[in-house]
């Protein structure tokens, strides 16, 4: 799910059977879509394999979105 921090609100989300890249792919597009935001957001995530994958990635610089993840050991 992606969630808009400002407001706390679901702004995108994808079910699928499997984590895997496409899902969080379908949620980021869902919320692009859904918010236009302006080129510059910032997308934080923690550094699982689906928000690092390079079609994800990809897809952050297609959106003009910063890509924004925890430091390794670090929950918040």
């Amino acid at each position: 799910m992606v969630i808009d921090l400002f407001n706390r609100e679901g702004v995108g989300w994808s079910m699928k059977p499997w984590m895997t890249a496409d899902i969080v792919i379908d949620a980021l597009t869902m919320a692009w879509f859904r918010i236009k935001p302006a080129p510059g957001l910032i997308h934080h995530s923690d550094r699982g394999s689906q928000y690092a994958s390079g079609a994800f990635q990809a897809r952050l610089k297609d959106y003009g979105m910063i890509c924004s993840m925890r430091r390794k050991g670090s929950p918040a």
